[in-house]
């Protein structure tokens, strides 16, 4: 029995019709899908009516499926000679764990591809009006998780305040408002503009904005809660120009994807 591959697919920020051409076309195709917690279930639904579905989804300190048993699940079905989508938030190599998924199938052998998606730090802020860079207000952007591998140190959030670009934290809602206490501490004005997008990029999307001294109080009072990011620098406040209303594409009925 010859071997099947696996294709790491990043399904974009939460909108399904973000997804890549060839990462639709690679869900049409799939035998399995092994999909996180907050893929759009309108894409899975793109997958053939005989594909095995298999949800390893992860919350915040709750992973009912450990990152080992993920592994072996996607060896066990190329082994099996499955055609296998491994269905990924974002972007597979963003804060996905998908460097150590394809490091695992490189040394077993097992051929595999990655399928790059949309960034929610990028695509996500940008439903929300916040574009990470503008040549008046930030040169540069630093993406950084609030919820470090066990065993590692923590983020160096005094040398994170101290960098002029913005700054964009994933995973970090539980620990929202230490960060921004330990920005402030770090040396950040308390009056840097400050917000964090719920469900960004989808129909229910919801933004709480402030400064880092009063985005606590905001995000309570606009009952903001994960998935949600955290984005801190002057383009926050580029929101009030250019937030846009979307129109979600349907993938199920859209002419020219139905014709690929």
């Amino acid at each position: 029995m010859s071997i099947g591959k696996v294709l790491l697919v990043g399904a974009g920020p939460g909108d399904a019709s973000l997804i890549t051409v060839k990462g639709l076309l690679a869900i049409r195709e799939a035998q399995v899908i092994v999909h996180d917690r907050l893929v759009n279930l309108e894409l899975i639904a793109q997958a053939p009516a005989n594909c095995q579905i298999i949800n390893v989804g992860k919350n915040s300190n709750h992973h009912p499926v450990p990152q080992e048993h993920i592994n072996q699940i996607l060896i066990d079905h190329a082994l099996a000679g499955k055609n296998v989508v491994r269905l990924k938030g974002g972007d597979p190599y963003v804060f996905g764990r998908g460097g150590e998924e394809a490091e695992c199938l490189a040394q077993h052998n097992i051929p595999f591809e990655i399928v790059p998606g949309i960034s929610s730090s990028i695509g996500g802020l940008a439903y929300a009006g916040i574009p990470v860079t503008h040549r008046h207000f930030a040169s540069s952007f630093h993406v950084v998780t609030g919820h470090m591998c066990q065993g590692n140190e923590p983020q160096n959030w005094n040398a994170l305040a101290q960098l002029d670009g913005t700054l964009i934290v994933l995973m970090g809602m539980s620990r929202q408002e230490e960060i921004c206490q330990r920005l402030i501490k770090g040396g950040k004005s308390p009056d840097t503009p400050a917000a964090a997008v719920m469900y960004a990029s989808q129909q229910q999307q919801e933004m709480a904005k402030g400064t880092l001294s009063t985005l606590k109080d905001e995000i309570a009072r606009k009952k903001i809660h994960a998935p949600a990011l955290l984005v801190i620098g002057n383009v926050v406040n580029l929101s009030d120009v250019l937030a846009f209303t979307s129109h979600p594409i349907d993938i199920n009925h859209e002419p020219l994807l139905q014709a690929i």
